[in-house]
C-alpha cells in the first residue's frame, strides 16, 4: 500500500480529516500496515508494549479478566466506526489494559511511540489534531468505564440493602 492510499484511509478517520495533507502524508509514511487472522491476539492485557492501532479493516473484541481471571468482552469495534486502540501506551508506555483479538480477519495501520514522538515534534499542527483524536477516545472510554462504575455501585448499594 503506497502513502496516497494509506493517507486517503487516514482521512477518514474524522479528526485525521483535517489534517494537512503533507502533514498527514508523513503520518501515512510512518504507520505499517498489519494483518491479523480472526482469533489472534493484537494486544495483551498486562503486557507492555508501545503500540497504537487504527481499525481499518475487519471486527476485534476488547476483553478485560476479573480478579477471578474470568475473560469478559467488554467492546466489540468495527471498521467503519473509525477506531483507534492502544493509544495510552504511546503516552504513558504502561501495561496494556484489555486484551485485543481479531473477530474477523482485520487488517490495521500501527504506529509505534518512537514514530509518534517523531512526527510530533516534526510536525506539530497535525500531532495536536492526533493528540486530539486520542484525547477524544480516551475520553469515550472513561465516561462508559464511570456509568459502569455507577450501574455497580447501585447494584451493590441494592444488595445490601435488600439483603
Amino acid at each position: 500500500m503506497d502513502i496516497i492510499e494509506k493517507k486517503n484511509i487516514l482521512k477518514t478517520f474524522p479528526l485525521l480529516s483535517t489534517i494537512e495533507d503533507k502533514d498527514l502524508e508523513a503520518l501515512a509514511s510512518m504507520v505499517l500496515v498489519q494483518e491479523f487472522h480472526e482469533g489472534d491476539i493484537i494486544i495483551k492485557e498486562n503486557d507492555i508494549d508501545t503500540t497504537m492501532y487504527l481499525l481499518i479493516e475487519g471486527v476485534v473484541d476488547v476483553i478485560k479478566t476479573t480478579i477471578y481471571n474470568e475473560e469478559f468482552v467488554c467492546a466489540t469495534l468495527k471498521d467503519d466506526m473509525h477506531i483507534i486502540f492502544g493509544e495510552m501506551a504511546l503516552i504513558d508506555k504502561d501495561k496494556r489494559s484489555a486484551t485485543v483479538i481479531a473477530k474477523t480477519n482485520c487488517k490495521t495501520f500501527s504506529l509505534s511511540s518512537d514514530d509518534f514522538n517523531t512526527f510530533c515534534e516534526e510536525y506539530p499542527k497535525g500531532a495536536v489534531k492526533l493528540l486530539k483524536l486520542m484525547n477524544k477516545n480516551i475520553i469515550r472510554n472513561l465516561r462508559s468505564e464511570n456509568e459502569n462504575l455507577k450501574l455497580i455501585y447501585q447494584a451493590l448499594i441494592e444488595e445490601i440493602e435488600y439483603n
